[in-house]
């Protein structure tokens, strides 16, 4: 079997990590492409270092531009590729822009499409993001479901039920394989506080950064958490607390994105975490770590569900009421079924079951 999988973001590179190796194990001819989506070193480059992903095959250098662009650009180069290369499928992960690219070239020439991380669901259709997993999953052959909701998900979608597997989250994987390693690192040392005693903050998304009063609200909140808080700002978010006018300073270290293992290493130590990052909530569950999500929905029910997470709306009040729950909540729930290390194996099961082409081709 031939496969050409597809990559472009910072969550993308995660969740290939142990799937790569894993298929080059089973003898299973698996190319990888970056499309560029995420181009900056800090968040591309340092994750195929942290996490020993094997170089690319190809790279389309993508770039950034609106969500139309973006997904038009890397769909038209990807097009080009799978035509060139005749692979016998191509497996597209998660929801961002390169995601539905994938999905959208491929189905259009009769390959068949796998999608890792397929039912996810917050239902808002003002998330770019939901938009992505709605058409990717229409499109697959073969979707492979990270949690039992996400089954049930695309069977009241009217997906054939003989095209969905229950691999688990792959993303658990790479959390497992890679977390006494991260916790050695010790990185909150670098950052100036202690293990247990500091707050770890990331925000980036539009419904956060592109609105003053909630971007404003979450710096408030930070600022008068009562511990240190630790802030790797993305690059947007960056732009938007300058053009804006919020300092985030006093108890709140803002400082440059980090790498997965530095990342890991800070959830690890932080006595809680607040995110509106769904890989993060992800990561925080299994790491037995509280977490507070800002934002107003997430497609990661099932780390509520567990006690793990806990949702707020982008207000002081809300945040501040979050962080005091999370900071006084128990640790000991129970991580999700097949949030484990044999997710990539149970990939590589699916796939030697065979994927069988949509209708019509």
């Amino acid at each position: 079997m031939r496969l050409i999988v597809v990559a472009g973001a910072r969550p993308n590179f995660i969740k290939i990590a142990p799937l790569m190796p894993a298929l080059a194990a089973a003898g299973i001819d698996a190319g990888l492409v970056h499309t560029g989506q995420h181009y900056d070193a800090s968040l591309s480059d340092v994750f195929f270092t942290d996490l020993d992903i094997p170089e690319p095959r190809w790279h389309l250098g993508v770039g950034s531009g609106t969500h139309a662009v973006q997904t038009g650009t890397a769909m038209m180069l990807l097009e080009e590729l799978f035509v060139a290369e005749k692979p016998d499928a191509v497996v597209v992960v998660g929801d961002v822009n390169s995601t539905l690219a994938g999905a959208l070239a491929a189905a259009k020439i009769g390959v068949p499409v796998v999608h890792l991380e397929a039912g996810l669901r917050s239902g808002d259709m003002s998330m770019p993001e939901e938009v992505n997993r709605l058409v990717t999953d229409q499109l697959s052959s073969m979707l492979l479901a990270p949690t039992p909701d996400a089954v049930e998900h695309l069977a009241a979608e009217g997906v054939d039920g003989s095209r969905v597997h229950f691999v688990g989250n792959i993303m658990a994987e790479s959390v497992l394989r890679n977390v006494e390693g991260a916790r050695s690192r010790r990185a909150c040392t670098r950052f100036g506080v202690e293990s247990g005693a500091f707050i770890l903050a990331t925000i980036h998304r539009p419904e956060n950064t592109d609105v003053a009063q909630n971007l404003s609200a979450i710096v408030e909140a930070l600022l008068g958490a009562g511990s240190p808080v630790v802030f790797p700002v993305h690059p947007r978010t960056l732009a938007k607390l300058a053009s804006a006018g919020i300092r985030a300073d006093g108890g709140v270290r803002t400082v440059d994105p980090v790498g997965y293992l530095d990342m890991l290493s800070l959830q690890c130590d932080a006595a809680a975490v607040i995110t509106d990052s769904g890989g993060v909530q992800e990561e925080a569950c299994i790491l037995g770590v509280p977490c507070v999500t800002v934002r107003r929905n997430t497609e990661r029910a099932v780390t509520l569900q567990a006690g793990a997470n806990r949702l707020v709306s982008p207000t002081v009040d809300a945040i501040t009421a979050g962080i005091a729950e999370a900071l006084a909540s128990p640790r000991g729930w129970a991580v999700p079924d097949r949030w484990d290390d044999r997710v990539s194996a149970r990939v590589v099961e699916a796939l030697a079951s065979g994927v069988a082409p949509l209708a019509g081709w």
